[in-house]
């Protein structure tokens, strides 16, 4: 499977992804048009945000309009810009956030490693709260806002309600790629996989069906 094809991603950025791994559901298939993705990063993205960590933590909007050049790509600091650059200041894998609390927040590797286990736990035992004056305090003493320190406390909370590890999300990116060229590509043969994988739970045998027709 070639790297990068530009008839995958066309594809992709019209939301025909009827069968496709993780970009299939209603809501992967309405942002899709609107992130276009054109590069396997943008893929990497495009799985990521669609859950309910960057999407209660109030990350999908910005990044969308980043992205599209309605609002500037700014940093308050360059330990910020490190951090966030590649998803233009926006913070929407778990590393990010760890990044940002030992960049930002001043904390040690292994606090920022209990950080990332209260928020994997954070639903069944709560927890975070006890992270939230040395977050906001770290980022005060380094010469942040309140208004930057509490808005990312929230984007954290967001991802306790599920942010996605950025290898989990390439990894994810990686497979949703592989079956869109062979949706693009060869149609027939993707149609007899997905019908020979019956039953999956997530479309009755007719739907892939009657997408193939369609085509």
């Amino acid at each position: 499977i070639p790297a990068e094809d530009a008839a995958t991603y066309a594809m992709i950025s019209q939301a025909d992804t009827v069968g496709v791994f993780q970009i299939e559901s209603r809501a992967q298939m309405s942002m899709l048009p609107r992130l276009k993705p054109r590069t396997f990063y943008d893929l990497v993205i495009e799985v990521a945000i669609i859950r309910p960590g960057p999407i209660q933590g109030g990350m999908i909007h910005p990044y969308l309009r980043r992205r599209q050049g309605l609002e500037p790509v700014t940093y308050p600091s360059d330990d910020v810009q490190a951090a966030l650059s590649r998803t233009l200041g926006v913070p929407i894998f778990q590393e990010q956030v760890m990044q940002l609390a030992m960049l930002a927040a001043g904390f040690s590797a292994g606090e920022a490693d209990q950080l990332r286990r209260a928020m994997a736990a954070w639903k069944r035992k709560g927890g975070l709260d006890k992270f939230h004056d040395k977050l906001v305090g770290g980022m005060l003493e380094r010469g942040y806002t309140m208004e930057f320190a509490e808005a990312l406390f929230s984007q954290i909370e967001g991802f306790a309600e599920y942010g996605f590890p950025e290898s989990h999300a390439a990894s994810f990116a990686l497979l949703a790629y592989a079956s869109a060229w062979m949706k693009r590509h060869h149609p027939a043969a993707f149609l007899a996989a997905l019908l020979n994988s019956q039953p999956m739970g997530f479309y009755s045998p007719s739907q892939p069906v009657q997408d193939a027709g369609r085509h």
